[in-house]
């Protein structure tokens, strides 16, 4: 007869691993955000240190309650890396002048802005 106690040390290793993933997964997620005004996104990518500052600025600053815009995560999205390259193009941008973070506003012309610097800048002045 096997003993429940013989299996347990692995029944254990496997849960954390388990949770462990899942953590890890809800962490690196893309946060693409779609429900905003659709005239302002926010182009961003995953691990990208100068997009976590504008992220970082976006919660302390409570940005959201201020200004509606949508985010879309552009390193592991194919649609979202080619529409950013399509309102940097409106923009007059060449694709090998384009980084992220980049903001696009549209509400009035074509405006973008990038860098964390341009882009907390923009939200600053709203």
């Amino acid at each position: 007869m096997y003993s429940m106690k013989k299996y347990l040390p692995v029944l254990i290793i496997i849960a954390v691993a388990i949770v462990g993933g899942f953590l890890y997964w809800q962490k690196i997620k893309p946060r693409d955000n779609n429900n905003g005004n659709p005239n302002v996104i926010l182009f961003y990518g995953s691990g990208c240190p100068h997009c976590a500052n504008v992220s970082e600025f976006i919660k302390t600053n409570n940005i959201r309650s201020k200004v509606s815009f949508q985010e879309k995560e552009i390193f592991y999205n194919k649609d979202n890396a080619n529409l950013l390259m399509e309102k940097a193009a409106a923009c007059g941008l060449k694709s090998e002048e384009v980084g992220v973070p980049f903001l696009w506003d549209g509400t009035d012309g074509n405006k973008c802005y990038m860098g964390d610097v341009d882009v907390t800048n923009y939200f600053q002045s709203k």
